[in-house]
């Protein structure tokens, strides 16, 4: 099973994507890479998480995401959030192995098994006689960078690793009784009256003195303090500016649109065969397969005398049930379709040929090729667009290696400006303002790149103002900078922040005064419910109908306690905005439920129920392999 996948269904091709890519980009690249001058990103069990790790792991990340979908925006892809969720994933996935190797939790053959049958579509290659091709299975996970071991390897872990939270989830139960109330307490009705007290009705009597604006400044430093920030110039060396200098001739461009048109144009010769099948499978002992070979030879020697047969001949003696009714005909088919003794014969026969008995996985074949197909190829004019950025692109990649290795040099040996840098390999130096120590939110390029921005503010950087080292920041992408001015952290004087201290403190203080106000009118109308003239008509309000209230008033409103059917008084602070109170007059019975409902409520409150356990249980384990993120969230 484990070896006998076809490869011509671009449906497998997705599923092992989704099965097996998300831990294979976490464990199947290379580490060693920059690792020793990598800082550390996180830090899981002991074990560091290195920014080449990150970097790599992202980019095939993005790589993936793109090949999936086209049309989606890079500049999501390329987004801090983006890069701090695949940081996240990876973080997770050290957890959950180093969970399943302290619990020893492995995948057995069985189980392995179970689950490449249980996918509809590789299930749906099976053959008539119940075998797949092995061959295709080993160029499906090579098309995808994997062998066949890694696959099955990175496939047994994966298993592995759902067992952890797996063997939590699946067992969270929940009784109709626990069910029926939290669907009450979600699904619950009160109505509800409120006076709003705003904030901003305070606003324009409010005129601080400078003593006050003062004190305030003093109490509040920390709101005015200025984070450490540099004016930077740097270059960027990537494959982009080397493929520009790559110069091409037209003989090239020919001979390699000779050379490759049919590739380049995603077509290909098609053959279509019949061909008579003796079983032998591998399994079978040396005896039965030389008899079966035998008999195929008597077979050829029948077709070859009488050709015009070759269709009679297989119904009557073909043990493939698939194309024995329709005389060993397989149709048209493309190279890779057919295991590769097969294919290797069926392509090189010409049309009308009968070939030798050639032996396969299956047992003994006798091919003949009955028709050709070669779709057009696009001339040269229309195809060279695309031949000249594959060789572009080829070359570029040759030559990056090289040029790497100037850029580098260069902005050692002339460290005290870039420009000399840009002007021999025709780079552009770009300014930046504000650049911190970390990347800020939306930051893209090498101001996103935390190793860059580590590199700029070393002493040596920040004292003598040279260039930094080349620092990697991408795939095929460099970078050095400089910093041209540099700004200490400091608290901004009164004098320039006095606009700002002042809007502050006429919204604190009339934040203050709409809470005093709202909380004076609470005890004067709990203490005698006659004089409740401000609030507004009665309405009732549920978390799913809020009525256009603000969420802190909803959710006060449906925690407050109410007794004997009397009416409950609240308070609840707005914030900056104001105060509120509120006025339960009575609690109501959530609307009528059907029997559907209730059945889908039941299912998602299991789910919510078990995701939350999930949740809990992985925090448990990153304080139990003391989890360390060094990286801010944007």
């Amino acid at each position: 099973m484990l070896e006998s996948i076809r490869k011509n269904s671009k449906i497998v091709m997705i599923l092992l994507f989704l099965l097996i890519i998300p831990s294979f980009i976490f464990v199947g690249i290379d580490r060693s890479y920059f690792t020793e001058s990598s800082p550390t990103v996180a830090r899981v069990d002991g074990n560091d998480i290195k920014q080449s790790d990150w970097d790599n792991a992202h980019r095939v990340e993005s790589d993936r995401m793109r090949a999936e979908m086209p049309n989606l925006d890079p500049k999501l892809l390329d987004s801090p959030e983006a890069k701090y969720a695949t940081l996240e994933r990876m973080v997770r996935d050290r957890v959950l192995t180093a969970a399943a190797q302290k619990m020893h939790l492995t995948t057995s053959d069985a189980q392995l098994v179970r689950t490449l049958q249980g996918i509809p579509a590789i299930a749906s290659l099976r053959k008539p006689d119940g075998t797949l091709d092995a061959d295709g299975y080993r160029a499906l996970v090579a098309s995808q960078g994997m062998t066949p071991e890694g696959f099955e390897a990175n496939l047994r872990r994966n298993l592995a690793l759902n067992q952890v939270l797996g063997s939590l989830q699946e067992t969270s139960l929940t009784t109709p009784a626990t069910t029926d109330a939290a669907m009450n307490a979600v699904l619950q009705r009160r109505e509800i009256q409120v006076a709003l007290f705003n904030a901003e009705q305070y606003k324009a009597a409010l005129q601080p003195s400078a003593d006050e604006i003062k004190a305030y400044y003093d109490a509040h430093q920390a709101q005015f303090r200025k984070a450490e920030q540099a004016d930077i110039e740097y270059v960027v060396l990537d494959l982009n500016t080397v493929k520009q200098g790559i110069q091409l001739n037209e003989d090239d461009l020919r001979t390699y649109y000779k050379e490759n048109a049919p590739r380049l144009a995603g077509v290909q010769e098609e053959r279509r065969a019949s061909h008579i099948l003796i079983n032998a499978p591998q399994s079978a002992s040396a005896e039965e397969r030389a008899k079966a070979k035998a008999k195929a030879e008597a077979l050829l020697a029948e077709v070859r005398a009488k050709p015009e047969t070759f269709a009679e001949v297989a119904k009557k003696e073909s043990q493939d049930p698939g194309s024995a009714a329709n005389g060993g005909d397989l149709g048209f088919f493309g190279r890779g379709a057919m295991v590769a003794p097969f294919e290797q014969v069926a392509f090189s026969l010409p049309k009308g040929g009968i070939s030798d008995v050639v032996a396969t996985d299956f047992g003994f074949h006798i091919i003949q090729v009955t028709d050709t197909k070669q779709p057009p190829v696009p001339s040269y004019e229309q195809m060279r667009p695309k031949i000249v950025e594959e060789l572009q692109q080829q070359q570029a990649q040759r030559k990056y290696a090289e040029v790497a290795d100037s850029f580098s040099n260069l902005v050692y040996e002339q460290a005290d400006s870039l420009q000399p840098t840009a002007d021999k390999l025709g780079l552009k130096v770009v300014k930046a303002t504000g650049v911190q120590r970390t990347p800020k939110q939306g930051a893209e390029g090498p101001l996103a790149s935390a190793r860059f921005l580590e590199a700029l503010f070393t002493p040596e950087s920040l004292d003598s103002k040279r260039n930094t080292e080349a620092v990697e920041f991408g795939t095929s992408q460099m970078v050095a900078g400089r910093i041209t001015r540099y700004e200490p952290a400091h608290t901004e004087p009164l004098t320039a922040v006095e606009a700002d201290v002042k809007r502050l403190w006429v919204a604190d203080k009339a934040a203050e005064l709409a809470k005093k106000a709202g909380e004076d009118k609470l005890a004067e109308w709990k203490a005698d419910a006659a004089k409740a003239q401000g609030l507004a008509a009665a309405q009732v309000i549920s978390r799913n109908d809020p009525k256009g209230l603000p969420r802190e008033v909803v959710d006060a409103a449906l925690v407050a306690p109410v007794k004997d059917g009397a009416a409950a008084w609240t308070g609840v602070s707005l914030g900056k905005t104001g105060y509120a109170v509120v006025k339960v007059n009575k609690v109501l019975a959530p609307e009528q439920r059907d029997a559907e409902f209730e059945r889908q409520a039941a299912q998602q409150y299991v789910q919510l129920w078990s995701s939350a356990e999930g949740a809990a249980y992985y925090e448990t384990l990153k304080n139990r392999f003391k989890v360390q993120i060094k990286v801010p969230r944007p």
